[in-house]
């Protein structure tokens, strides 16, 4: 019997709702044919599909980084703005696809609001920068009086977009990026243009780019030399990082949420660090803005690609074992709530996306909707620590012996609700669970219990089987003097909610 403790006494921090984000680059179809369909039998006058719509409202995305990822450090923002018949095709580099500039920045603003999200916006410092970036920012926030505040005008957008985040460019680390640049010559870059864009409009939160993957040669190098010349200038620095199963080694996956703990503890311990040499007061905050499982084994590379036109790419059909992954990395970003204050699913759909679409046809929800979907529905304003005792423990060849429950809680003052969010990461062993309820005793009816698993751990939904893996009420879990249990089958995430 393992037993997890939760007391709304021990707190980890405020959640800000931000970290549940996602993410939209012009890539593959995750903007032509997935949000952006005109023609299609459910698009709106904009030629937005509203069956996708329905399902990011579903989801629970409260924010969406745009317009890239590797496409922006290419990018040049005027040609997706203005009149669509005068508006240029161009040559990506990033995805080698032929981009026709049919949504641009007014159409993402538009569907942004009409999503009910809160757009993350990325500057092109790849092959721009300073005087592009500000042109940028006075086109979506000044009001009308000046050349590109009146060219939004112009084009249709009377008011300020008023765009509030914004990201210092994409992975400047990656040699793969178009633009790449080291360590100090970012920092320098970042640094001028965060100062330039602050000048037009001081209130704006700045993303400064951290590493790409924590497997980087640079990493932590790098962090240390952007936020020595930027930390006065911005409010957060970003993490990415993908996750999939290497060698059949699917313990070590199910454990993925290990990878991401460390890597956030480590960019946390770089920036503090930066911190105290510059005797500052200041805490900086973490953007967590790529995240997800892709099967990165399956994707040729950029060069692998050939020129053509914008089609499917890297569009993963995922799995059970991936929707726990995907369950357990929610649980690591909110155990760290206190620190990552944006976190962006990359990508929205299509691409490794929660939602699938067929041009012309159907949009479904994949497996890894579900614990996103249910953890930004049900978690409450704070999180707390949780501390399991008992548990049993698996071997991983990637973590070694490590436990075998990944476990947060949030905690609702106002309504005295009390969410935890388990995962069983064992992949042969159930485990009988206990957890002491703080206050009165409940009955049955306070409790709800909601878990995602299935005896066929590859199983996927598809446009036929839109329904086939779905999480499922759990009846038997009940409490009994004071103390609630519940059984958790193998490799499970779980949401139980307890009401007072």
């Amino acid at each position: 019997m393992a037993r997890l403790v939760v007391d709304p006494a021990f707190v980890v921090g405020a959640l800000d709702r931000r970290l549940f984000g996602s993410f939209v680059e012009h890539m593959g179809r995750c903007v032509y044919t997935g949000i952006y369909e005109p023609g299609h039998p459910t698009a709106d006058a904009d030629g937005f599909r509203q069956d996708v719509l329905a399902l990011v409202r579903e989801l629970g995305v409260t924010a969406i980084r745009y317009p890239g990822g590797n496409f922006v450090s290419n990018y040049d923002w005027e040609d997706g703005v203005g009149p669509k018949d005068a508006r240029p095709r161009r040559l990506d580099l990033a995805w080698r696809a032929i981009e026709p500039n049919q949504f641009g920045t007014d159409e993402f603003v538009a569907w942004s609001r009409k999503a009910g999200v809160q757009p993350i916006w990325a500057v092109n410092l790849g092959t721009r920068g300073i005087r592009e970036a500000v042109d940028l920012l006075e086109y979506c926030n000044l009001p009308a009086g000046t050349a590109f505040g009146d060219r939004r005008v112009a084009n249709g957008s009377p008011e300020p977009h008023d765009i509030r985040i914004w990201c210092l460019g994409n992975e400047m680390d990656g040699p793969w990026q178009i633009g790449h640049k080291t360590a100090e010559e970012y920092a320098r870059l970042a640094e001028e243009t965060a100062n330039a864009m602050r000048r037009v409009d001081p209130g704006l939160e700045l993303v400064a780019c951290g590493s790409s993957n924590a497997a980087m040669p640079t990493f932590g190098d790098w962090e240390r030399v952007v936020l020595e010349r930027t930390y006065d200038l911005v409010d957060h620095i970003s993490l990415h990082a993908y996750y999939e199963p290497h060698d059949g080694d699917q313990a070590s996956f199910l454990a993925a949420a290990e990878e991401m703990d460390r890597m956030i503890s480590a960019v946390i311990a770089t920036a503090d660090h930066v911190k105290a040499l510059m005797r500052s007061d200041k805490e900086l905050t973490l953007s967590f803005d790529e995240w997800n499982v892709w099967y990165q084994q399956h994707f040729p590379g950029e060069l692998g690609l050939p020129i053509r036109e914008v089609g499917p790419l890297i569009e993963d059909t995922y799995t059970v074992d991936d929707a726990v992954v995907v369950g357990s990395l929610l649980i690591t970003l909110l155990r760290h709530a206190d620190r990552v204050k944006i976190a962006c699913l990359a990508q929205l759909v299509n691409v490794i996306g929660p939602i699938r679409t067929e041009p012309g046809g159907r949009a479904w929800r994949q497996t890894i909707f579900y614990p996103f979907a249910l953890t930004a529905q049900y978690a409450g304003p704070t999180v707390l620590r949780t501390a399991i005792a008992g548990g049993p423990e698996i071997d991983t060849s990637a973590f070694g012996r490590i436990p075998a429950l990944w476990s947060t809680a949030t905690y609702d003052e106002n309504t005295g609700e009390t969410a935890i969010f388990v995962v069983n990461r064992s992949e042969t062993d159930k485990i009988d669970l206990e957890i002491p309820v703080p206050g009165p005793r409940l009955n049955q009816h306070s409790i709800r219990h909601l878990a995602l698993y299935d005896e066929d751990r590859s199983a996927v939904n598809t446009a036929d089987d839109p329904d086939r893996v779905q999480p499922r009420a759990v009846d038997d879990t009940e409490v009994v003097d004071g103390v609630c249990r519940a059984t958790l089958p193998p490799a499970s995430w779980h949401v139980i909610q307890l009401s007072s």
